[in-house]
């Protein structure tokens, strides 16, 4: 299983970083620049406000299913009619709360509509996560590599045509922003449902309503589970929106918005760890197999990786925001320094909080294969209660700034219940050794930082990929990331 693990993992991390780079940091982060910090901000609320509900669209189906087909593969024919059927009713379900609870939460004309249009993405995107979990259940990683990065490759090639080309002669609006992924994430389901078929078989849909409640009474663990994630996780741009008034709210959803971009980045990377992880943890806690060696081979990998990024991030998140944005027509010198200073401030806070969120994606993986549901759902709502409180004392005295601090706490709060957890449930031993290396990584790349920083460089693009390369090389020392035993992992087929 390692093996696969490290094999699948090179493929899905080789197209992730070819494709979703340029996504988030060329395409995406132009059309913040088109359309003004505002409008992004005000697509960001709307966009977080409906990942709150996103739940109904899903009810913990996918990871349920994830781990049901790799455990029992030959279910995918028989259950892939009824769960599609039952995914379709479940974006009825959605629409009429999404809407529903907009028009309560106080949302009007454009906001509604936005909404509407962004909700429907949404019942897209569940569907592919729905599919590309049949696929992935059948460990077949290469297809689900590619249904990966599928539809942010047809977004940069739709946005890119509007924003850089000018073919179209379109005045470009956040709303042309929400059609593009409606048409990127429409032909990814046709291409992915293609991909299911081949394995299960024609598709019919099937209209079993006992079938419906048995798969909904076994899935709803897990739907607890994403509900209560969903919401301390996205909720800081929605509560940004309401607690400060209008503009001010808009604008300091978009400030947000500039450093979350990256943080998002990196948990999309997160994200395929557990994606590979989920059916083999299931896989190998099923037949007895030990999980030590995997666990720790990921969270080195992972956690090494993090580290390195935010403390690389750190040092330099005012030279990165200034890269990233550019003056808006509206906006003074004076106001760009404020932004800017400002949106660095997040990143730096946000970027630590990748490390918690790091952990969170190996270790609630593993508690997840293990049906540990339970006490993972005490964990989030502990971490949702903490958000959330955090966040109506820091919102109105430091704006987004006290949202990032929010998202910290809740995130690494969790982080270190889940490790304890783990260590409880699969009675893991305290690896006093590793946690050396990792210390000893955090000093040296703080100490390297702190000189190469105050070096005065000519560039500070050269300082930070020294700075990047001074921690990889010492993670290859310290054998966070050890070469010998990828190589012997690969050569060995029992792995």
């Amino acid at each position: 299983m390692q093996k696969k693990f490290v094999k699948n993992l090179a493929l899905i991390l080789f197209l992730n970083f070819l494709v979703k780079p340029f996504w988030i940091l060329g395409v995406d982060r132009q059309v913040q620049n088109v359309v003004g910090p505002e409008e992004y901000g005000f697509y960001t609320a709307i966009l977080s406000f409906s990942f709150l509900f996103f739940i109904f669209l899903d009810l913990g189906i996918t990871n349920y299913n994830n781990r049901n087909i790799a455990q029992n593969t030959q279910l995918l024919k028989k259950h892939f009619a009824g769960i599609g059927t039952l995914k379709l009713l479940l974006g009825i379900v959605y629409a009429i709360v999404i809407m529903g609870i907009g028009v309560i939460w106080g949302y009007r004309g454009r906001e509604l509509y936005l909404l509407a249009v962004v909700g429907f993405n949404q019942f897209l995107l569940s569907f592919i996560l729905y599919l590309r979990s049949n696929i992935s259940g059948l460990l077949l990683f290469k297809t689900d590599s590619f249904l990966s990065v599928l539809d942010r490759l047809l977004m940069i090639i739709i946005v890119g045509t509007l924003i850089w080309t000018g073919l179209l002669s379109v005045n470009f609006t956040i709303e042309w922003f929400v059609y593009a992924q409606s048409a990127a994430y429409s032909i990814t389901v046709l291409i992915a449902l293609m991909a299911v078929l081949r394995k299960s078989g024609k598709l019919t849909l099937n209209w079993n309503p006992l079938f419906f409640i048995v798969i909904l009474k076994k899935s709803l663990p897990f739907a607890l589970l994403v509900l209560l994630m969903s919401f301390y996780n996205r909720i800081d741009p929605v509560l940004i929106h309401k607690l400060l008034p209008d503009e001010i709210g808009d604008y300091q959803a978009g400030v947000y918005a500039q450093a979350f971009r990256l943080l998002d980045a990196g948990q999309n990377f997160a994200f395929l760890f557990s994606v590979l992880l989920l059916p083999l943890f299931s896989k190998m806690i099923k037949e007895g197999r030990p999980i030590n060696d995997l666990v720790k081979l990921s969270f080195s990998i992972l956690v090494t990786g993090a580290l390195i990024i935010a403390i690389s991030s750190g040092f330099y998140s005012g030279e990165i925001m200034s890269l990233m944005y550019s003056q808006f027509e509206t906006e003074t010198a004076a106001e760009f320094a404020v932004r800017i200073s400002q949106s660095s401030t997040i990143l730096t806070i946000l970027m630590f909080s990748f490390v918690a969120i790091s952990s969170n994606y190996i270790l609630g993986t593993l508690l997840t294969a293990n049906k540990s549901l339970k006490t993972l759902n005490i964990i989030a709502f502990a971490g949702l209660v903490g958000n959330i409180a955090v966040n109506l004392i820091l919102i109105p005295k430091l704006m987004a700034v006290g949202s990032a601090w929010a998202s910290l706490l809740a995130q690494g709060g969790t982080a270190v219940l889940q490790i304890i957890l783990a260590r409880k449930v699969f009675n893991m031993k305290t690896d006093y050794k590793l946690i050396a290396r990792f210390l000893s990584l955090v000093l040296i790349m703080l100490v390297a930082g702190y000189f190469l920083k105050n070096a005065e460089m000519d560039s500070w693009l050269l300082s930070i990929s020294i700075l990047i390369i001074i921690g990889m090389s010492s993670a290859f020392l310290l054998k966070l990331l050890n070469v010998s035993q990828l190589i012997r992992i690969l050569k060995d087929d029992t792995a």
